[in-house]
């Protein structure tokens, strides 16, 4: 098999909890792999000591201070040495085999790139629920996320990932899917390797955070369709940009 140098880029505000659990993740999922990877850590915005455990766990670490992962995604990408990319966010862990079926898939040259299946890393019944509406969704459209994985040239091809504030997974996955339609490729999904998504929010917040996010700012996913994004922007702030944020 083919073994192309991979660079897993992994962004991070903040995750000095998490980032060596996720580095370490990654590290097995090389073992397995056995070709070069490269694991590239993104701080951004970082008080804490996540760089320095990212270096300690053999990471090359780089510094982003936008607000918007995907500029976030994007700095890792421009700087990866490597022939295909992968991304993971640094709460999240990936399985042992999924850089090796990832290798596997885009050697039979008939994938574009594409995405991972989500397993929540503990399970309840609002969680679960959570779990169904993911399983829904990505059928239905097949926009897979959570890990995504293209060559690099593809990447650069397509102007990286969407640079939006939210929802720029879906976005990047419509413009994968896009693009790899236009080169008679499919983008799809992993079938025996998966993201194990962080609960973390969840544990702090309760889990039933999202449903009643959705309920309590309907106000604000109104005027936000209708282009007034100020109170939305806000709630993204909340809990994606500034969540984590040390004194």
């Amino acid at each position: 098999m083919y073994k192309p140098v991979v660079s897993v880029v992994i962004p991070a505000h903040n995750e000095e909890k998490y980032i060596g659990r996720c580095i370490s993740s990654v590290k097995s999922a090389a073992a397995v792999y056995g070709g070069t990877v490269e694991i590239i850590v993104v701080c951004n915005r970082c008080t804490d000591n996540t760089a320095e455990i990212a270096v300690q766990n053999g990471a090359a670490v780089l510094y982003n201070t936008d607000r918007c992962i995907a500029k976030v995604r994007n700095t890792g990408i421009l700087t990866a040495k490597g022939d295909l990319i992968v991304t993971i966010d640094a709460d999240n862990q990936m399985t042992e085999g999924t850089i090796e079926e990832i290798v596997t898939l885009m050697n039979t040259g008939r994938y574009i790139g594409g995405g991972a299946p989500i397993r929540f890393e503990r399970y309840s019944f609002p969680l679960r629920c959570n779990d169904l509406l993911c399983r829904i969704s990505f059928r239905l459209t097949g926009l897979y996320c959570g890990i995504f994985w293209a060559e690099r040239s593809t990447f650069n091809s397509i102007g990286g990932f969407v640079e939006i504030k939210a929802m720029e997974d879906v976005q990047t996955a419509k413009k994968l899917k896009k693009y790899g339609k236009s080169h008679g490729k499919k983008y799809t999904v992993l079938k025996n390797n998966y993201l194990i998504n962080s609960t973390r929010k969840f544990d702090d917040l309760g889990d039933w955070l999202y449903f009643k996010l959705m309920f309590r700012n309907a106000g604000a996913f109104i005027k936000a369709a209708f282009g007034d994004k100020k109170q939305l922007d806000k709630l993204l702030d909340e809990l994606f940009y500034d969540y984590n944020n040390k004194p």
